[in-house]
């Protein structure tokens, strides 16, 4: 958090090559992690006024802009505009500068106009709830029983709305309170926009009266109808959930239950598109299993053909995939138009067609969970977590816009992350493209306070410096992100930074000062997973260690062909046991995983800010012991000890992991005794510091207690380096463990990068 500072940002190198040969020779490319909007108790009070845009290129007035104070004039670091100040800035002078003038204030925020200044309601936000019926009795009652909490917990003039779906669709008119009045939708065929909205009497000159929450002719009957604020329709919705059941379609022996989820939510964005285009919108989805039933299929019905496997889409045999994703795009394309998010919390033991939803939850930043069942605490605390306020608040926001600015020599390749293209060209935009690219602006639908993109650029200069000796020693770039706070206010956040141009030709030591190998890291892990997804047959693991050899070969001290001889700078010392974690995570191995998790694994290696995406490359072991203080441990096996207690924080899980000893003598009740207080301590800090980890985290990891040689302690020993396995089991301590494997150990990955980077040249 001290890294990134008030700003929210992080770069792979904080120095930069001046020129595209000198970049490329850097192997990691130059990339910004920003949070766009996080909290920082330095943020200074939000300005109640219009910005000061350069004339030229649209740049908004910041602290490094140069200001002549007699002439009124200030002059954009960015395009050398001289610019005048308005009359309302008269006043200033070197002692009584504007906010946006500090130097310190580099990130300021303001508060805009709202574009709408005549809402015929004041809606803060809008949820439609999307339940799937298909399940279990008991996992009905949890997933019901989640809704309703949530439903009590939203802000009394938060829009609610309803829709449960199993082999049919069920639109539910809250405003209708009398007797419960229902639209049913058929699960089999694909529904257009027009069709939806015919059906639920919403076409025509009717949907024309509202847009955005404000309209000439009154508010629109289907916000009167299907949408009402949590405080008039509480007490109805509790009725509906309380008299729900489970799908009644009968399902034949040996099928699965036809689900159409790709219907429900087609039907979800049309009455949200007719009713309140442009007001931030979420389609909060429950879902139970898999689509069988109409668009977005994911399997057959027959329940003797498996869901798609990773092989499966590997050997191109899975029939239903590329339609359901397809699917999923236009879907993308429809609520990223209308400005609303997808959000999906899927709990079942099968796959439910996360991997095919994915473009959608992206592309809208929606939130998306995974967990076993509905009944979990991952699934229950996670959707619990949306709806609380204060400081446990996740700030959902919503119509959010990123507007990039930057200096001359620098393009941009494109942004990976949770956001979609607006297509606006500029001198920016660079011709390779990376994730979100082509554009030098972006729609965020949805983000909240750990909302965080990856922005990937390029050096366009070829020349070493400017004949004239005008060369500018800094660069500049500039993030505008306007959005609509969780109080319905239009916020702009702008952070504006520099950093500096070096010559690495002449010396790489600037160069080797500024880089940050924790960003590097989560870069490349986002890069190797996005090619992974866009590239057929690309081999991740050898990717990742020819760039590897490449850095070392670059930036390590050696003599030629003498591996003893090679040292690594202390900036860089971290990097490759980065790469060897990652060469052995989830994001790269897919074997063991479904491609569910995968892109769910994805979704959120996306999403989250530098040092929650470090902890899901390289876990964090803490050892808790009698005789010293809680200390953090290596990620080895070697780390094991008999009287030992472990906790390793792997972000989507958190192990509490007890030696042999320790579980016998817990086993035997000596916690429970007086003369035993500090091993009942004992046992209790590690769970009391997982509590930490879990209450700050969304969505909440899944909590694993498990003991030495116990069938859980494999959620550990997979995510340990293995110096230990079964072919040197000998050298072992007495109460340590091996690992069987057959994967090298860091030191051996070592050796072998010593070796091969000192014969590269």
């Amino acid at each position: 958090m001290a890294t990134e500072g008030m700003d929210g940002v992080r770069m792979t190198w904080n120095s930069w090559p001046r020129t595209k040969v000198e970049a490329s020779k850097c192997v990691i490319p130059i990339a910004t992690s920003i949070q766009l909007i996080r909290p920082h108790a330095d943020l200074p009070t939000t300005l109640p006024y219009v910005p000061l845009k350069c004339k030229t290129c649209c740049s908004i007035l910041n602290p490094f802009a140069r200001v002549d104070f007699q002439a009124l004039i200030w002059i954009c670091p960015f395009c050398f505009q001289r610019n005048q100040f308005p009359q309302h800035y008269s006043g200033i002078s070197e002692t009584n500068v504007p906010g946006e003038l500090y130097p310190q204030f580099t990130t300021i925020q303001y508060t805009l106009p709202n574009p709408n200044p005549n809402p015929d309601y004041s809606i803060s936000s809008v949820y439609l709830f999307v339940l799937d019926t298909c399940m279990l009795e008991e996992e009905l009652e949890f997933a019901k029983s989640g809704l309703k909490r949530a439903i009590g917990m939203l802000p009394d003039n938060a829009m609610v709305g309803f829709i449960s779906y199993g082999t049919q669709v069920q639109v539910h008119e809250l405003g209708f309170s009398d007797i419960s009045k229902v639209y049913v939708f058929r699960g089999s065929k694909e529904l257009s926009k027009d069709s939806i909205l015919d059906q639920l009497g919403l076409s025509g000159r009717r949907a024309g009266m509202h847009k955005g929450g404000g309209g000439g002719g009154g508010p629109n009957l289907g916000v009167t109808r299907f949408l009402l604020p949590a405080s008039e329709c509480e007490y109805t919705l509790n009725s509906l959930l309380d008299e729900l059941s489970t799908d009644q379609w009968p399902v034949p022996q040996g099928n699965r239950a036809l689900r159409c989820t790709g219907v429900a939510l087609s039907v979800a964005a049309g009455l949200l598109g007719a009713c309140l285009a442009g007001a931030g919108a979420r389609i909060v989805t429950l879902v139970g299993g898999p689509c069988t039933e109409g668009p977005g299929t994911i399997v057959s019905k027959d329940l003797s053909e498996p869901v798609r496997s990773h092989k499966d889409l590997h050997k191109d045999a899975a029939p239903f995939f590329k339609k359901a994703v397809h699917f999923y795009e236009e879907l993308a394309k429809q609520l990223v138009s209308q400005g609303h998010v997808l959000d999906v919390f899927a709990s079942a033991l099968d796959q439910v067609g996360v991997a095919e939803m994915k473009v959608a939850i992206e592309k809208t930043g929606g939130l998306v969970v995974l967990a076993e069942s509905f009944g979990h605490s991952v699934f229950k605390d996670s959707f619990k977590h949306i709806f609380e306020d204060g400081e446990q608040s996740l700030g959902l926001s919503f119509n959010g816009t990123l507007e990039i600015n930057c200096s001359k020599d620098i393009k941009i390749q494109g942004i990976i992350g949770p956001c979609t293209s607006l297509e606006k060209k500029g001198p920016a935009v660079s011709n390779t493209v990376i994730g979100e690219g082509n554009t030098i602006a972006w729609k965020l639908c949805g983000l909240d306070k750990n909302t965080c993109l990856t922005v990937f650029f390029d050096v366009s200069s070829s020349e070493k410096s400017d004949p004239s000796g005008n060369t500018n020693s800094q660069l500049y770039i500039q993030f505008l992100t306007s959005y609509q706070s969780p109080d319905g206010q239009t916020k702009l956040r702008v952070t504006t930074i520099t950093r500096r141009w070096v010559d690495a030709a002449v010396s790489n030591e600037e160069l080797v000062q500024g880089f940050d190998q924790e960003t590097a890291a989560v870069v490349v892990a986002r890069l190797a997973s996005y090619k992974m997804e866009m590239e057929e047959d690309f081999d991740a693991t050898r990717w990742l260690d020819r760039n590897l050899i490449r850095l070392c070969a670059k930036f390590g001290d050696y003599r030629k062909d003498d591996p003893s001889s090679f040292t690594l700078n202390s900036s860089f010392s971290l990097f490759p046991q980065f790469m060897f974690h990652l060469r052995r995570s989830q994001f790269l191995q897919v074997f063991n995983n479904s491609p569910d998790e995968t892109a769910y694994f994805r979704i959120l290696l996306n999403r989250e800010g530098i040092s929650n995406a470090a902890v899901m490359i390289q876990p964090t072991l803490t050892a808790f012991s009698f005789n010293s203080l809680p200390s953090p441990a290596l990620l080895d096996v070697a780390s094991i000890a008999a009287d030992r207690i472990l906790l390793l924080d792997a972000y989507f899980s958190v192990v509490i992991f007890h030696g042999m000893t320790i579980a016998q003598w817990r086993n035997l009740g000596y916690q429970n005794q007086p003369e035993h207080q500090a091993f009942a301590q004992l046992l209790q800090v590690p769970h009391d510091e997982a509590q930490v980890i879990i209450r700050e985290r969304f969505p909440v990891p899944r909590l694993v207690v498990c003991d030495q040689h116990g069938s859980q302690a494999r959620f550990l020993l997979a995510k340990l380096n293995p110096s230990a396995t079964y072919n040197n089991a000998n050298d072992m301590a007495a109460g340590s463990d091996v690992i069987f494997t057959d994967d090298v150990s860091l030191q051996v990955f070592f050796e072998h990068l010593q070796r091969l980077a000192v014969q590269s040249s």
